[in-house]
């Protein structure tokens, strides 16, 4: 506690007497100060006590005494320390009185006692508590260190609450709650999860104070230029100066920690890394000897395999031969590195997979692959859902700011697997890279490979690529019908349509077998191919099925 008019009074060497104000002797005192000012007014800062000997006053004058003393409390001025025996034997009435008015504690200070004693006296009590608090962080630092060691996060927060006679929470990257203490503090601490988030957007370290139930200050813990989680901590009153040493030592311990599991992600990376190669490699006995404990789980229930670009590089990936990429052909060219918290879309749904399963208790495979990112995550599990519900509210917030949706390039391109087991990664792989294509070709955030099996090939025609092919496919045919000289590509349609059954196709025509007879004959010289090859039958039905849809 610092001093306080009360301590002061109480000091024996000083021998202080009480003239007014007896009932406001409780007030923290900041300094013992001395002017004989007649306004010292304009060098006050609030908290002081100050002594006079009335040098320049006419102490004797009600009415100026009542001006003087309201403009001290008005200034912040605690108390009022009067010499006696000096230029007034004693204190004058109108002083007593204006500072009774007022409620200003005046004090009577003897001739023996001279002013630096009174100073010295405040000093060393301001030292003496300074030092207490200082001692008070210490022995709050060791106990959290304690806590934190012994418990982790949680136990240094429930230290921390009771250093501060409080409570304390700690966020994610997401600004998700990740343990609070005393528990009844979650649903307070979830409410700030909007702040939390407003924090991350200021670079490291930041902070700011909420108001509301409690006071609350938000600290953001990391060393990078972004923050990789929040702490949370309410009190009902302004921090004191143990209790803040007590706050600074948390924030050290979590950023400490903070980093220190960004070295062990980095090591799980390249184990997650290792355990990918291995099973799209083929080898899912190996690929559970080095997963362990780590990875283990994951691969003793069915998962799905998450593949996701930036839209600018997976337009880029159209015209690039993707060597690079984790492959089951090529596992031993995966270049692993540690992602760098950049903006970059990919690092933002690696957050949310990893958070999600956090939370949940699940065990998730995050591997940064270049310009990918590859995740294995339990099906139906909260990292599957975390990354749909991503998904869906960019899309949402896609469709709200525009009227034509297109994929931006700070967007992502998600293809989802369907489950699979260790011996059928390649497989899912696979899946996931044909389903990002699809999202990539429609514009889409996220395509599951299901979605394609489900569906109907058709859509895929679309694709300017096949209508080219097409078109280049049929052109022949439709110059030749240009100079009226038959219907051959309309022929061609109903005969493939009735699976070259002569008479039923005829008949759709409304012409003779051997009228369809002669203008197939003319189709295959036309175009140089033979009708009886399946393939050529094929390729000539997707080209008139796309260019029917694109005159659609």
């Amino acid at each position: 506690m610092p001093p306080t008019l009360a301590s002061l009074v109480h000091h024996s060497a000083l021998k202080l007497t009480v003239r007014a104000g007896e009932d406001r002797l409780d007030v923290p005192v900041r300094w013992a100060h001395v002017s004989e000012l007649a306004d010292p007014v304009p060098y006050m800062e609030g908290g002081e006590l100050l002594l006079i000997t009335a040098l320049k006053l006419d102490a004797e004058d009600p009415e100026a005494m009542r001006r003087y003393v309201k403009r001290l409390v008005g200034a912040g001025v605690v108390g009022l320390g009067f010499a006696v025996g000096v230029n007034y034997e004693e204190i004058p009435k109108a002083l007593v009185d204006a500072a009774e008015e007022e409620g200003l504690p005046l004090l009577e200070v003897p001739r023996r006692t001279p002013f630096l004693a009174i100073s010295k006296a405040v000093s060393a009590a301001i030292a003496a508590d300074q030092y207490r608090a200082v001692t008070a962080g210490f022995a709050a630092q060791r106990e959290l260190t304690k806590q934190a060691l012994n418990d982790g996060p949680e136990g240094l927060l429930a230290a921390l609450a009771g250093q501060v006679d409080g409570w304390a929470a700690l966020y994610d990257a997401s600004g998700a709650v990740v343990a609070t203490a005393p528990e009844w503090a979650g649903r307070r601490a979830a409410r700030l999860t909007p702040d939390v988030e407003r924090l991350r957007e200021r670079p490291a370290p930041a902070s700011s104070v909420v108001g509301g139930d409690d006071r609350v200050e938000l600290h953001s813990l990391g060393t990078g230029r972004r923050p990789r989680a929040a702490l949370a901590v309410g009190t009902a009153a302004a921090l004191g100066t143990a209790e803040r040493y007590a706050v600074h030592s948390a924030i050290a311990l979590l950023t400490l920690t903070t980093e220190r599991s960004r070295s062990l992600h980095a090591a799980e990376q390249r184990i997650g890394a290792s355990v990918l190669r291995m099973l799209l490699a083929g080898e899912p006995d190996h690929a559970r000897t080095v997963a362990g404990d780590l990875y283990g789980e994951l691969l003793d229930a069915p998962f799905r395999l998450i593949l996701a670009e930036s839209a600018s590089a997976s337009a880029a990936r159209a015209h690039a031969d993707g060597h690079a990429r984790v492959s089951a052909a090529a596992p031993a060219q995966t270049a692993v590195t540690v992602p760098d918290t950049n903006g970059d879309p990919l690092d933002g749904l690696a957050e949310v997979v990893e958070s999600a399963a956090a939370r949940s208790g699940e065990s998730v495979l995050v591997v940064p692959d270049g310009e990918r990112l590859v995740v294995l995550a339990v099906d139906g599990g909260a990292a599957v859902a975390a990354c749909g519900d991503y998904a869906a509210a960019l899309e949402a917030s896609r469709a709200a700011v525009r009227e034509q949706p297109a994929v931006d390039e700070d967007e992502l391109v998600v293809g989802l697997s369907a489950p699979a087991g260790p011996i059928a990664a390649a497989a899912a792989y696979k899946q996931a890279e044909q389903a990002l294509s699809v999202a990539r070709r429609r514009g889409r955030f996220l395509v599951e490979h299901e979605e394609l099996a489900a569906g109907s090939v058709l859509p895929l025609l679309a694709d300017d690529a096949v209508r080219a092919f097409a078109d280049g496919l049929l052109r022949a045919l439709h110059e030749h019908d240009a100079t009226g000289r038959g219907d051959l590509v309309a022929s061609l349609r109903a005969w493939l349509s009735r699976h070259g059954q002569w008479d039923a196709a005829a008949a759709d025509l409304g012409v003779h077998r051997h009228t369809l007879r002669y203008r197939m004959r003319r189709v295959e010289e036309i175009l140089g191919r033979s009708l009886d090859d399946p393939d050529v039958r094929m390729e000539l039905w997707l080209a008139l099925k796309a260019t029917s849809a694109a005159g659609e």
